[in-house]
């Protein structure tokens, strides 16, 4: 019987990540940490050129693709499968373009119009994420009724 999980390596290429922020900032090390990762198991490298943590600051789409693509073209050279972490379109595209094969899209396909046509054009696979609101503004008043019900409605569209 073959492996029923598959395992996700988180490269946070950013500042000010939660748990990372700053330390693979030079597409070197960032690639180095990656390669690693993949040597103790990664299936995939899910790399991030903004945070999403609860308070952050957006990104332009030139700095995030200043940040994600000398990374996500090194790995996509070594044969590691990428899933690119953007809700922006053009991010996604360009990281798709280079070799990545999912969008890890946290704002749930809401924040680009344009996101689930590019997914399409790529034939990639798709991650979609929730949150209420935006990563600034995500932590302010995060109620649920029913979880679970709310859950289940969002991802149903």
């Amino acid at each position: 019987m073959g492996k029923k999980f598959i395992l996700v390596g988180i490269l946070n290429v950013t500042p000010d990540s939660f748990s990372d922020g700053g330390l693979f900032l030079n597409p070197d090390v960032a690639v180095s940490h990656a390669m690693r990762m993949v040597t103790e198991g990664a299936d995939i490298i899910d790399v991030g050129g903004e945070s999403t943590r609860p308070g952050a600051t957006p990104v332009p789409v030139d700095e995030e693709l200043r940040r994600v693509l000398p990374v996500v073209e090194q790995l996509a050279d070594r044969g590691v499968r990428i899933s690119i972490d953007t809700y922006k379109s053009e991010v996604a595209e360009a990281a798709l373009k280079l070799g990545a094969e999912i969008v890890n899209d946290v704002s749930g396909l809401r924040f680009d119009p344009r996101m689930p046509e590019v997914i399409a054009k790529y034939n990639a696979k798709v991650v979609i994420m929730h949150m209420k609101g935006t990563p600034r503004t995500m932590q302010v008043n995060p109620y649920y009724e029913d979880v679970m019900h709310e859950l289940i409605t969002y991802c149903r569209g």
